[in-house]
């Protein structure tokens, strides 16, 4: 009988000490949680997309109590978080610009022309490794749906054979902007309303002989702004958003229509 209780014993002695010494370092080494991290966590909108920098809104929360990030670090809440955040922790939150997605190309099936007719996997990375796509233009919107697939918040559609943003169901968290092979899918200002929605370098001639619609690099809306907000590289137009004045006439003035003038339409229901 000996034999058996000594074991017993011996294990439960065991057993009752690490308890003891466990019980023993949760005191000493413990952490104290700061209140305000579980205030600003729930302020924030759970999205959990990581457009903030940080792994996630508990990353996030962190951070801010921590003061390593702004009230206003979050481009998805946006001005009603961002003043929130900035109660809890007591300071002023400053204006956040609302940034969105944007797919840089209108050639739909109409005004592109193609290559050959692709009939494999419907993903643009798959489509993307045959001779770049079937696109005539190699930066042309293949149109087979990853980033409307990837997106989680069902801001992105399919129309015409090109990916559309709805701009109000956008949170900028860029997962469409990491899958697209054509790297043509860009954060922009949500009230800009005018955009050059080609990232062709193509010279004129080569734009034209593949797509209705591009950007041709005749700078009329360069030498036609009154407030110099573009610059042009590489046979493109680009508008600095933080300069112009939204008064329409580079996309009244653009031959092709390649500057899209108004914000992204909602996807009809």
């Amino acid at each position: 009988m000996t034999d058996i209780l000594n074991p017993i014993f011996v294990l439960g002695g065991l057993g009752f000490t690490f308890a003891v010494l466990l019980s023993i370092a949760s005191q000493v080494f413990s952490v104290e949680i700061d209140p305000k991290v579980d205030e600003v966590r729930n302020a924030l909108p759970g999205a959990n997309c990581g457009a903030c920098g940080y792994p996630g809104c508990d990353g996030l929360a962190q951070a801010i109590v921590d003061g390593r990030s702004p009230a206003n670090a979050c481009p998805v809440g946006g001005d009603p978080v961002a003043e929130k955040v900035a109660d809890i922790m007591g300071v002023n939150a400053a204006n956040v610009d609302r940034q969105v997605a944007t797919v840089l190309c209108q050639g739909d099936c109409e005004k592109a022309k193609l290559k050959y007719r692709y009939d494999g996997i419907k993903d643009c990375r798959a489509e993307n490794i045959l001779q770049n796509g079937s696109k005539a233009c190699s930066t042309g919107c293949l149109g087979c749906g990853t980033c409307m697939d990837i997106c989680p918040f069902d801001a992105i559609y399919m129309e015409d054979g090109i990916a559309v943003v709805d701009k109000d169901k956008c949170t900028a968290c860029m997962k469409c902007i990491e899958v697209c092979p054509k790297q043509i899918i860009e954060l922009v200002p949500y009230e800009n309303e005018y955009i050059v929605k080609c990232k062709s370098n193509d010279k004129g001639k080569e734009v034209r002989s593949n797509c209705d619609i591009g950007c041709i690099g005749c700078q009329i809306c360069v030498k036609n702004c009154p407030v110099d907000a573009f610059e042009f590289e590489n046979n493109l137009a680009k508008i600095k958003y933080d300069t112009c004045i939204n008064c329409g006439i580079c996309a009244s003035k653009c031959p092709t229509g390649a500057i899209f003038p108004g914000k992204e339409k909602t996807k009809a229901s």
